[in-house]
């Protein structure tokens, strides 16, 4: 137990070693060096209701070494409205002891403990950050001079009804040390001319991404070496290919190649206490459709809001006119010193009608922000909020209100924190909904939480329809809350649904392990889509949201949409009729590989790991599975893509893996040299070795060379599977097999063509030069009966990258950071080339909270029945460097097309109202509109 904390604990395990399996994805949001900072920080929470267990929750899953959980009070009705580790049973009984058992439960690297006494200067004494929740603003500027003084973070976090609030206070003197996470911009360089100032031109193959004042450093440069070798230096963007740096006239003349890289500087930040932050109305301005007014007035109602409970012993009254007023009339007094030149008046009635209010959806969003930046303090990575930030959805409000006190008053129920906000009608409406939730991971679980607390589907006629065919895996326990170490292995889907039974018995809620594509539309057919009241995506690629979308339109139905990247992160509202939709998948070609870079000219380490990537298909899944079609007659010219030769031990398999270890990095690159010497120039008269273009060297096998060897053991035992036999990782053994292994002789060819472009190589594929030749001599090698009768069946991979006992990224770390090697190209470690090769999406459980909660915000809206498009939003967030953008969704497009078989004149289409019969006469009328066409045809 911590200090003073009289309530029961859990002992858990300290951090030692990053456990990787566990915050796999997370690492790659903050990495290793945070989350090192984070597993010594000990972290106390004051206030155990809705957005006190939001923000605990956030912080145990990130991984900070303690966390103390602090509340004097006893579990309300209105607790469950938000709470969503509090039962009915537990009302009467303290917050903080109830809590505790499943914030224990959710990360056993964090030792969490509850102190269920009054905050003191003891207590807090012996925390590096400090949180309070649901506190008054008396203790708030009490114990925010208390932490400024000794050092300590300190953060308050409130919501109100449809209101939240953030402060954060840092402290005199706060190192940030990676101010936005992003990985550091490189540039591979085409020339730097001698002056002052010098100009460094990059290749023309990506823009370099550097911005004024960014400082940087000078590696691998030919000719002008000076550079390699001095401290960063500032530059001054003339292009977007071009910089300019200090004085060169005395350097060596440049010759070729190079590489700029970012060099990321530190910054120091300053914070005021909060008595003193108070009368700083300088507020960070959540940019949300014009409310700049609003929330610098919620600066004030909220101090109001404080001075009013003092007075009154009481939050003002639901639909309190009168209470209204008097809160009113004290911001109207504080504003005599703010002077402030507008009060946004409505909107601090509409505080005061729904203070009492305590919803799910806002702890969600205030509590992912808070916990986020808990992490900045103890990480000291991204940019900490300075100091205020305000929040609201007051537009969720009915717009036609004529309900009165009445139907907002407690009901003695678990919702009476939502009816106190939206009335008791609308939790019945809410209650009745058929919602479909395509998705269980980490925006899943963070919706269904939601889902459950304020009720979707709960009553008679409600529905939850869950759908997701994956299964847990021990990478998602750090987002994904809802599932615990004993679920790996059991499908998402019924795990989350279990989860929200526990939460709220009165959900109904079905599980499904299906795809949603056009396989499964026997199962979600017209039917099904007609009697839902709308759906919500939370998918994790672009290609299932088009389909999903284009299903919504198709059956009328509202979609909510959202998706995050690390700390990024963007909400959407799908309203029939009124807004624009998700749209078709945007094409990504201009991100792809050119194939020549990959074959011959990599120069960045991705290009490496996509090769690699492009090896094991080749070799261990696209090679078997062809051998397979041949052995069942489907396909019977590929069998000899393997050689025509079956491994008949594991000695055989060393001997593929050590021959294919010297024609990747030892043959093909002489081969390459010989076509293209390092001094080659082109017609130009230009070196062809420049910019992009890295002039790579053969390697030499040594089997004391770790790299060398686990491209050898890894290679080895790959291809021993796929054949069935067993291998081992026995270095000792298969160094002394690889010195029995005979390497065939190598001369490059005179007669070899490569490819120097894209373009030449689809030129040669369409003229054919050498397929016909390959197929005939296939077609007479597989004409004896006997190779038919001798192939076995052989056991295709599919790449796995999170389990570290297949190989699968044991030979693509080795087999890349060998061609890197070839290339002069900086290696990658395992946790970098598993990012890039596993195409793996960064992720962080604050920011899955964060963009649950907005979804559910704009789900009120749908429910509600909103027929102003000003009242959705559309949201892209970077918690990471305070970006917040909330926008008002774009209205469908529309489009004049003239069909004149049906209508003598041109009339307006929308791609909304394209369904039906009709829809397919619209898409024939306008096929030959080449823009038209395609979007029509989308929706």
């Amino acid at each position: 137990v911590r200090g003073r904390s009289n309530g029961p604990h859990y002992n858990m395990e300290n951090i030692g070693e990053i456990d990787e399996g566990f915050y796999s994805r997370q690492l790659y949001v903050l990495g290793h060096e945070a989350m090192q900072r984070m597993g010594t920080a000990s972290v106390l929470i004051a206030g155990m209701r809705g957005l006190g267990v939001e923000i605990a929750k956030n912080v145990i899953l990130s991984g900070v070494k303690s966390v103390t959980v602090q509340d004097e009070g006893r579990t309300e009705w209105t607790d469950l409205s938000s709470q969503f580790f509090l039962r009915e049973s537990h009302l009467g009984q303290n917050r903080a002891t109830c809590s505790l058992q499943q914030l224990s439960a959710l990360n056993p690297h964090v030792r969490v403990s509850a102190h269920t006494g009054p905050l003191d200067e003891d207590l807090l004494l012996q925390f590096e950050v400090v949180v309070l929740t649901d506190s008054s603003l008396g203790d708030q500027k009490r114990f925010g001079e208390l932490c400024h003084s000794h050092g300590i973070k300190f953060i308050v976090a409130d919501t109100k009804g449809l209101c939240g609030q953030l402060f954060c206070d840092f402290g005199e003197a706060f190192e940030v040390l990676d101010q936005n996470g992003e990985m550091p911009a490189s540039a591979m360089i085409q020339n730097i001319s001698k002056g002052n100032p010098g100009v460094v031109v990059c290749t023309d193959d990506q823009k370099h991404g550097f911005s004024d004042g960014t400082k940087v450093s000078f590696s691998e440069i030919q000719g002008m070496t000076e550079l390699n070798s001095i401290d960063p230096v500032e530059i001054t963007v003339r292009g977007l290919h071009s910089f300019s740096i200090g004085d060169t006239s005395a350097f060596s003349k440049y010759e070729r190649g190079g590489v700029v890289t970012e060099v990321k500087q530190p910054c120091m930040l300053n914070f005021k206490p909060l008595s003193e932050a108070l009368l700083n109305h300088e507020l960070l301005k959540m940019n949300d459709f014009g409310k700049i007014i609003r929330h610098k007035t919620l600066h004030l109602a909220f101090q109001a809001l404080h001075s009013f409970v003092k007075k009154e012993q009481r939050l003002p009254g639901v639909r309190s006119q009168s209470d209204a007023e008097a809160l009113l009339a004290t911001v109207r007094e504080l504003n005599a010193v703010a002077q402030l030149e507008q009060l946004d008046e409505d909107a601090v009635r509409n505080l005061s009608f729904t203070a009492q209010g305590d919803l799910a959806p806002m702890n969600a969003f205030i509590g992912g922000l808070a916990a986020q930046e808990v992490i900045k303090a103890c990480s000291r990575k991204f940019m900490p909020l300075q100091q205020w930030l305000y929040f609201d959805a007051l537009e969720c409000l009915p717009q036609d209100d004529q309900l009165g006190e009445s139907s907002f008053s407690a009901k003695g129920t678990r919702y009476d924190g939502q009816i106190a906000v939206f009335g008791s009608a609308f939790q019945e409406k809410l209650e009745r909904q058929k919602y479909f939730l395509v998705g269980a991971g980490a925006i899943g679980c963070e919706l269904l939480k939601n889902f459950a607390l304020i009720g979707l589907g709960a009553g008679e006629g409600g529905q939850i329809t869950v759908t997701d065919m994956d299964f847990i895996e021990r990478s998602n326990l750090n987002r994904q809350f809802l599932f615990r170490s004993q679920d790996i292995g059991k499908p998402k889907s019924e795990i989350a649904a279990k989860a929200v039974r526990e939460m709220n018995p009165q959900v109904n809620i079905t599980a499904h392990q299906n795809r949603l594509d056009a396989d499964s539309e026997g199962v979600y057919g017209y039917d099904f889509f007609t009697g839902l009241d709308g759906v919500a995506a939370a998918l994790d690629n672009v290609e299932a949201r088009v389909y999903l979308d284009g299903r919504c339109i198709q059956h009328q139905k509202p979609m909510l949409e959202g998706g995050t990247l690390g700390s990024k992160c963007h909400t959407l509202v799908v309203v029939p009729h009124l807004t624009e939709s998700y749209g078709p998948a945007k094409s990504s070609s201009n991100n792809a590989i050119p194939l020549c870079t990959l074959k011959n000219f990599p120069h960045r380490i991705e290009h490496t790991l996509q090769w690699a990537r492009d090896q094991f298909e080749g070799l261990f899944k696209q090679t078997p599975e062809n051998v397979n079609l041949f052995l069942r007659g489907v396909l019977w010219y590929c069998a000899m893509r393997t050689g025509g030769q079956r491994p008949a031990n594991w000695e055989d398999c060393v001997s593929w893996a050590r021959c294919k270890w010297e024609t990747l990095y030892n043959n093909e690159i002489r081969q390459l040299l010989h076509c293209f010497p390092a001094d080659q120039v082109t017609s130009t008269g230009l070196p062809f070795w420049s910019g992009s273009k890295r002039c790579p060297h053969p390697l030499t096998f040594d089997p004391n060379n770790t790299t060398h060897m686990e491209y050898v053991v890894a290679a080895a035992n790959l291809y021993g599977q796929i054949y069935g036999i067993k291998g081992t990782t026995d270095v000792a053994s298969i160094r002394k097999i690889l010195e029995k292994v005979h390497i065939p002789s190598f001369t490059p060819k005179s007669s070899v063509k490569i490819h120097v472009t894209d373009e030449e190589m689809q030129e040669d594929k369409k003229r054919g030069s050498d397929d016909a030749a390959r197929l005939e001599e296939l077609k007479g090698k597989l004409a004896s009966p006997s190779l038919k009768s001798s192939a076995m069946q052989m056991y295709p991979m599919d790449f796995e990258k999170d389990d570290d006992t297949n190989f699968h990224m044991d030979y693509i770390v080795a087999a890349s950071n060998l061609r890197a090697e070839n290339y002069d190209i900086p290696a990658a470690d395992r946790h970098q080339s598993k990012r890039i090769a596993g195409r793996i999406i960064p992720a962080i459980a604050t920011t899955t909270a964060a963009v649950a909660g907005l979804m559910c915000l704009e789900l009120y809206k749908v429910v509600l029945g909103h027929k102003n498009i000003s009242s959705y939003r559309t949201a892209y967030i970077n918690l990471a460097v305070q970006y917040f953008v909330l926008s008002q969704p774009s209205r469908p497009q529309q489009f004049q097309v003239s069909y004149s078989s049906i209508h003598p004149q041109p009339f307006s289409v929308r791609l909304s109202d394209c369904v039906g019969d009709f829809r397919d006469e619209i898409y024939e009328a306008v096929s030959h509109l080449q823009d038209l066409s395609k979007a029509l045809y989308t929706a």
